[in-house]
């Protein structure tokens, strides 16, 4: 596999944007899965994956609910940090900054694109809470979907996105006898600054 064209060193954006588009060609499934680690508000770490769905606005957007064990955590600490790992490609990039919450426009506009089942879900799951049985959930789906017949299925209020807003990356690109290469951006007052790491 070729790699994308070298973007401009100095913007670990474009840096961001060539990688991803590595590995949407390289990657099986879900290139663009990535780790979301949070706090709670006294410093208990936890960490899952999600989708990262934009890179818009200076961020990078995923959506989930928020009454979540997530919500709750970054209502209490917007401080976060992601991972992507693409082990087909040998590499990883380290994001640190702060969570904020999409507009309401922005979470509409991307709740409307997602599968009707999916819209229903939002609805029907108490994201994060004691789950009886499967046969629970499933009966509280069909629920939604006598309540919502068609198409036109609104978005839930507990249902939005959250942008975080990177002061730090770190690029790691494996290299033979672990001589890793690692290039870190970090947010300086008059731009990125880019510097190397031992490995």
């Amino acid at each position: 596999m070729t790699s994308s064209p070298i973007p401009d060193a100095s913007d670990p954006f474009a840096l961001f944007a060539a990688w991803m588009e590595d590995a949407r060609r390289a990657e099986p499934v879900d290139p663009n899965a990535m780790t979301l680690a949070t706090t709670t508000a006294d410093g208990r770490p936890s960490a899952r994956m999600v989708l990262l769905k934009d890179v818009s606005g200076g961020g990078f957007v995923f959506y989930t609910n928020t009454l979540s064990r997530k919500g709750g955590e970054l209502a209490a600490n917007p401080q976060v940090a992601l991972l992507f790992h693409w082990k087909s490609l040998a590499r990883q990039i380290r994001i640190e900054g702060t969570a904020a919450p999409v507009s309401p426009e922005e979470a509409d506009a991307y709740y409307a694109t997602r599968p009707r089942i999916s819209r229903l879900g939002a609805w029907a799951s108490d994201q994060s809470r004691p789950l009886a049985a499967r046969e629970d959930l499933q009966a509280r789906v069909a629920e939604m979907a006598a309540r919502f017949p068609g198409e036109d299925i609104p978005r839930p209020p507990h249902w939005s996105g959250f942008r975080v807003t990177p002061e730090t990356f770190e690029f790691w690109q494996d290299m033979p006898f672990r001589l890793h290469d690692r290039t870190v951006y970090g947010r300086g007052e008059t731009g990125w600054q880019r510097w190397k790491l031992y490995p």
